[in-house]
């Protein structure tokens, strides 16, 4: 009978001891070993390093560059447009600028005596006032070399002012040969300079035979202005 005691008792503190050895195992391997384990707390800790490097990129959002062009859009000034818009329009008058071809109206008409010749008649369109620097227009029939015209050099003064209702004059003989010779034409090219980017191409009173043709300067006086061969 005792021995069935003891030898219950002994497995008893077995047992215990079974106990005890599991729980030191578990308190082993405790919250220190999970922590360095690959557990969510690391992708967690992770994922916040990546939110805080974000950070940065999230200064240039949307919302951010809104903000600015609104800034700019502000800060901006209208005006300044508007006022570069007005120099380049309008009552050009008191500016002294040079005249240039598109700042004109141009008329040509036939004229009989003394000899055959058309009459160029140059007149500032409404609000601009200018200076007809170039002495001689810049005259041609067609676009070959042959059918430019060359200066005579007839009447001419330097500058003439043109506004409102006055006039300069120029004369142009499209035809110095004798014979049949020659081009025909109802259109002729004038600008005051030669590199004029806009020249003007007008209508002749009816077709002219062009060869070898002549301009005289531009002058307020008509008389001065008829082309003759020198």
């Amino acid at each position: 009978m005792r021995s069935r005691l003891a030898a219950r008792s002994a497995r008893l503190v077995l047992a215990a001891a079974a106990v005890t050895a599991l729980a030191a195992t578990a308190t082993a391997c405790g919250p220190e070993d999970i922590t360095g384990s690959g557990s969510p707390a690391a992708p967690s800790a992770a994922a916040s390093e990546g939110s805080g490097g974000s950070q940065s990129p999230s200064n240039n959002s949307p919302s951010v560059n809104g903000n600015n062009a609104s800034k700019v859009t502000e800060d901006s000034d209208p005006g300044e447009s508007g006022s570069e818009s007005t120099s380049d329009s309008g009552d050009k008058s008191g500016f002294g600028q040079s005249c240039g071809t598109n700042d004109l109206d141009f008329t040509v008409t036939w004229e009989a005596q003394p000899i055959s010749y058309y009459l160029v008649t140059a007149k500032a369109k409404p609000g601009i006032t200018c200076y007809l620097d170039v002495n001689t227009p810049s005259v041609s029939f067609g676009s070959g070399a042959d059918g430019v015209a060359s200066p005579v050099g007839q009447g001419g003064e330097d500058p003439i002012k043109l506004s409102g209702s006055s006039v300069a004059f120029a004369g142009i003989n499209p035809k110095t040969t004798d014979g049949d010779g020659g081009k025909e034409f109802d259109h002729v090219i004038i600008a005051t300079t030669e590199d004029d980017p806009n020249p003007a191409d007008v209508e002749l009173p009816d077709m002219a035979t062009v060869d070898k043709p002549i301009v005289t300067n531009w002058s307020t006086k008509r008389d001065e202005t008829i082309p003759r061969v020198i």
